[in-house]
């Protein structure tokens, strides 16, 4: 049996990085950190990783972008962000602050774009790791390619060469088959995989008898898809030999534990953050 009390506060080994403990917070619902930083102790984390960044600036998809259902969320943002230069040299700025290790969520449109986005990186400092976001389910055709597992292996193998950080590639649920693109990740070089993304989902207004939401489809979140997620990285850790990141649904410690059942060797935190981002700082007591 596994102390999972122990685990919980146990550093964490990807690739050629060691993590203080297995808690980090996800893409996407931290920001930038600034936006938390009040209201979280990013000390005791084991990672931020930051909101999804594209070579360019981009202004994602127009509201509305977020709306409510039953023990969820679900959003179609659109990966927001001022562009690849600006988090480099600006945003990293505010974590000089602080000691907890920055994991940069990345996202191309095309292979070639990867591979110049972490040609960018190898040339900065401050970052731990990177997250390949190849699962974004609001912009289409990060959506597309990531359920292809060649396109995966290649971009995977692109990025890691050009970085002598870990690369994680985050995986796309809305396939048949998860764990054939966990496969083509590590075949590519991956340090390690994260999942799940959010599901893709739909809310109507019955009133107009339209979708809410303006991009029509986004990603589901949050409690509701947590024993999908919890399934999907047991899966996983059956067919891969690299660390499974776990993530979908944490609201308690317990919920930690679940994953770690499953064979997650860390996960990642997201819609809690939009529900009370300070109760993470008592899952460490």
């Amino acid at each position: 049996m596994v102390d999972l009390q122990k685990k919980l506060v146990s550093p964490v080994k990807i690739g050629n990085k060691e993590f203080p403990c297995p808690i980090w917070l996800a893409s996407g619902t931290a920001g930038f950190g600034e936006e938390l930083a009040e209201l979280i102790d990013f000390n005791r984390l084991g990672g931020i990783v930051l909101k999804g960044t594209t070579l360019y600036p981009q202004e994602g998809n127009p509201p509305p972008r977020l709306v409510e259902t039953p023990s969820g969320l679900i959003n179609a943002i659109g990966l927001q962000n001022p562009g690849l230069d600006v988090v480099l040299n600006e945003k990293l700025e505010f974590f000089k602050n602080y000691k907890v290790p920055v994991i940069l969520n990345i996202a191309g449109k095309n292979e070639d774009e990867y591979e110049i986005i972490a040609k960018k990186i190898s040339e900065s400092t401050g970052l731990q790791a990177v997250e390949i976001n190849m699962s974004c389910p609001n912009v289409k055709k990060v959506m597309d390619n990531g359920t292809d597992p060649d396109w995966v292996e290649r971009v995977t193998r692109k990025v890691k060469k050009n970085l002598d950080i870990p690369v994680i590639v985050k995986l796309t649920p809305n396939i048949t088959d998860i764990t054939t693109i966990a496969a083509a990740a590590e075949a590519g070089g991956a340090d390690a995989v994260s999942l799940i993304n959010t599901l893709k989902g739909m809310v109507f207004n019955i009133e107009t008898q339209k979708p809410v939401i303006a991009n029509k489809i986004g990603g589901l979140s949050g409690p509701a898809i947590r024993p999908v997620a919890v399934r999907m990285v047991y899966e996983v850790k059956q067919r891969v030999n690299i660390p499974v990141v776990g993530m979908g649904g944490i609201m308690r410690k317990e919920d930690i534990f679940e994953f770690f059942c499953a064979g997650a060797d860390l996960v990642q935190l997201g819609t809690i953050n939009f529900v009370n981002p300070a109760a993470i700082n008592d899952f460490f007591s």
